[in-house]
């Protein structure tokens, strides 16, 4: 089309797919790294405490010394031991502790002390000794009691996500199981019911034929049930084409649309304006049909709980994504239901296609639903030859 501007999404099922394996195998890869990573960093972060809890003991101990006997630097012991407990282990804050005990004791005799027994060394040490012990006890318990809480913690999380994907998927098979028997009802209503009612009508004028043939005044009262089996003949045919659109793929998406709004400014008497300053083309089924059933719902709210007298359903596609706003001039959205059936449908539906969804309050009174397809997700190209706007995965 020259001078004309098209946009089309691209978004073909194998090359989805194709990207979800690679995403999948990617993600189990991320996962492997990341295990890798977090043992390597913890293996540096225990060296790292254990060569800082043996420095701290040496700068310790040469205060200790150089202060003299007389000064006790017992207290200053203790952040070696509890550094070593907390971050390496029960073990090596045993091994500190005696570590600290012998540099004090060290320490106290370098500095010139003179005990009257030895023996009071002795029992100075395994006083000190039991203390630190102690002390690493109460530590290793209040670790172990913490590393206890962050694993279940670990686990709620998980479980949790586990139930949110769980629902998810959920939701995902009942629209799909919804969308499959809305197709099969759309299908049985134009293959049979409307094939059944045509065979019905044809009855009928050909009995109208043989009454007007004897000038039967019956005739009229035939003609008028043949005029009422064609109109229940088009019902069946509208009602066909909402539960199931022939064609939403490509530029079918724009005609289905166009066609809706059509049917509603006919079927409830509300003039429903559809616009589309470009025309556009969607060749994914899933998302063309998605947006479809939120446009579907939006106007299906503004004609029975809104009360709209007018309604308006825009398509643009832009440089920031593609963007369906249906609006109207109603009472708005109830403040006391909110997020009703209907409005969490139209969001998860939203929410499958990667799309942005929002409801709000026009400030001219009625409300405004709108569904953006993000720049995230899609590319834009442009043509220059051909004045043409792509709009593809």
């Amino acid at each position: 089309m020259n001078g004309a501007l098209q946009t089309g999404l691209n978004l073909p099922r194998r090359k989805g797919e194709a990207i979800m394996r690679t995403a999948s195998s990617l993600l189990m890869n991320d996962d492997k790294t990341s295990t890798e990573d977090a043992g390597l960093r913890k293996t540096h972060g225990t060296i790292f405490w254990v060569a800082m809890s043996l420095a701290i003991v040496a700068v310790v101990g040469v205060f200790d010394c150089l202060s003299g006997y007389e000064l006790n630097f017992f207290a200053f012991y203790l952040i070696p031991v509890c550094l070593a407990v907390w971050f390496v282990g029960r073990g090596y804050g045993i091994l500190v502790s005696v570590l600290c005990v012998i540099v004090s004791i060290a320490g106290d005799l370098m500095a010139g002390a003179r005990y009257s027994s030895s023996l009071v060394p002795v029992w100075n040490a395994a006083i000190a000794l039991t203390f630190f012990l102690v002390v690493v006890w109460i530590l290793a318990k209040l670790r172990a009691l913490q590393n206890e809480l962050e694993e279940r913690v670990r686990q709620r999380t998980a479980a949790l996500n586990k139930e949110v994907q769980d629902r998810m998927q959920l939701e995902e098979e009942i629209l799909s199981i919804s969308e499959r028997e809305q197709q099969r009802i759309g299908h049985d209503l134009h293959d049979s019911l409307c094939q059944h009612l045509t065979g019905v009508a044809l009855a009928g004028e050909v009995l109208s034929g043989q009454l007007a043939a004897k000038s039967l005044p019956e005739v009229k009262a035939v003609n008028r049930i043949v005029e009422m089996v064609e109109g229940a003949i088009d019902l069946t045919r509208t009602l066909a084409r909402g539960l199931h659109p022939f064609d939403l793929t490509g530029e079918g998406f724009v005609d289905a649309l166009r066609e809706l709004a059509a049917t509603i400014t006919e079927g409830f008497k509300t003039p429903c304006t559809f616009k589309c300053d470009s025309p556009v083309e969607i060749r994914e089924p899933g998302v063309a049909t998605h947006l479809y059933r939120i446009t579907q719902e939006a106007i299906t709210n503004a004609v029975r709980h809104s009360r709209a007298k007018e309604i308006t359903v825009r398509l643009k596609a832009g440089s920031d994504g593609l963007t369906l706003t249906i609006s109207d001039d109603g009472e708005g959205i109830p403040a006391a239901a909110p997020n009703g059936m209907g409005l969490r449908t139209m969001a998860h539906r939203a929410g499958v296609i990667g799309a942005i969804f929002s409801v709000e309050r026009r400030h001219s009174g009625g409300t405004r639903v709108t569904c953006k397809l993000p720049v995230g997700s899609f590319a834009t190209q442009t043509h220059d030859t051909q004045s043409q706007s792509f709009i593809g995965g």
